[in-house]
């Protein structure tokens, strides 16, 4: 049998391509490595999920159990507990290994959509040095213990990075009875949402060092305490700012980064940028027939934005199973100035596109550019937190550019 689509990874991005996929009539196989759907939605157990694509105030498990009902109510085909080890492509065909409880198995299809989520960073990626002692957890994996397994992993607690998860997992903590000694953020700037800076760390008189980096570990069999140093411009840490701060946990929360071994191993064209691949409008790599959407694409801050993903990239897959995806990537789009970066890479100036990007700093009064056409677009605040969203109409890109450049001033 020959599957018109297989979607790797049961999160949100997988979910709503698996949906989407299966509405427009194609023969999906969907696989996820856990034993159960969801991704990390099912562990998210704050409000604050659904807004755009629900209109409603969603937790994880409410928005996840909307996406599973209907994958099951529509009978989509899936695999749990398989982890894919292999991809290979032959021209056209495309065949993914898997290994699940039932053993090692291979299967055939026309097309492949890569929602396998991301990881988190870990501390020796951070420099932090210290014996590998108890009580230190990824945010993520302190959050699956509290939320699905019901384990405390501790009572006086550290959180190194002030992105999303870490500033919910601060707030989590607090709600359970845990003393949050401090949240330790490298930047000179917060790296969470304002709103969870506000109802995580501040309605909870959490304390934030700004421009700090901790240095060291310290414990014996269990954490008991870290060192702490302030940072210079440069992120280099200042001597004789040097302070201890005891504790017994350590959550170690500084962002992720996209899951995407088995594309490298394809030669998936990479974007340094993001971490994930090049893609074009259709979110279709440089290996043709392969999408990619999700945390797996560039990491996003809304779920929202994950199955919008997920839809654009089975909406995509259709097209190509029926031979009417036309190619796109032939206009570049590049990111320069405060931008950090812009997805899609690639355009092919025959329909409106919405790009997605990042800015590396806050800044305001910040003017979007294309320079080669010299529209723009005004916003009066930008941060690296939160992420843009900016329509780019075909009537103003000319027939014969090459190359688009978006720029922040």
């Amino acid at each position: 049998m020959i599957y018109d689509t297989v979607v790797i990874g049961g999160g949100p991005a997988g979910l709503a391509a698996s949906i989407k996929a299966r509405e427009e009539g194609l023969n999906v196989l969907l696989l996820d490595e856990k034993d159960y759907l969801g991704g990390i939605l099912p562990q998210c157990i704050h409000p604050g999920f659904g807004l755009h694509y629900f209109k409603e105030d969603l937790t994880g498990p409410e928005f996840a159990h909307r996406l599973i009902e209907k994958l099951e109510d529509m009978g989509v085909e899936k695999r749990l507990t398989a982890t894919v080890l292999d991809i290979t492509v032959e021209g056209d065909k495309k065949k993914v290994k898997y290994v699940s409880p039932e053993g090692l198995e291979s299967v055939a299809t026309k097309s492949i959509i890569y929602a396998s989520g991301a990881r988190e960073r870990h501390r020796f990626e951070l420099g932090i040095v210290g014996d590998r002692v108890a009580g230190i957890f990824t945010a993520g994996e302190a959050q699956t213990l509290m939320d699905i397994y019901g384990v405390m992993p501790g009572k006086e607690v550290v959180i190194v990075g002030s992105g999303d998860v870490g500033l919910i997992m601060a707030r989590r903590f607090a709600l359970e009875g845990a003393r949050v000694k401090a949240v330790v953020e490298l930047m000179p700037y917060p790296g969470g949402l304002a709103r969870n800076i506000v109802q995580c760390l501040q309605d909870f008189s959490i304390p934030l060092y700004l421009s700090h980096r901790v240095l060291e570990i310290r414990g014996r069999k269990r954490v008991e305490g870290v060192k702490i140093a302030k940072v210079d411009d440069n992120l280099e840490s200042l001597p004789g700012t040097e302070f201890d701060m005891p504790c017994d946990t350590v959550i170690i929360s500084a962002g992720l980064i996209p899951r995407i071994k088995l594309l490298k191993k394809l030669g998936v064209e990479m974007d340094a940028n993001t971490g994930g691949p090049m893609v074009d409008e259709n979110l279709e790599t440089s290996i043709s027939g392969i999408f990619v959407a999700g945390n797996a694409l560039l990491i996003n801050d809304l779920v929202d934005y994950v199955v919008e993903q997920g839809e654009i990239a089975a909406l995509s897959a259709k097209k190509y199973v029926e031979g009417s995806l036309q190619p796109s990537r032939r206009i570049r789009i590049r990111a320069e100035g405060n931008l950090r970066f812009v997805v899609p890479q690639y355009v092919s100036g025959k329909r409106d596109v919405i790009l997605y990007g990042r800015v590396k700093k806050p800044q305001e009064g910040a003017i979007f550019k294309f320079r080669e056409i010299g529209e723009e677009r005004r916003y009066p605040v930008v941060k690296p937190s939160e992420m843009f969203k900016i329509k780019l109409r075909v009537e103003r890109i000319p027939s014969n550019i090459r190359e688009l450049t978006l720029e922040v001033k």
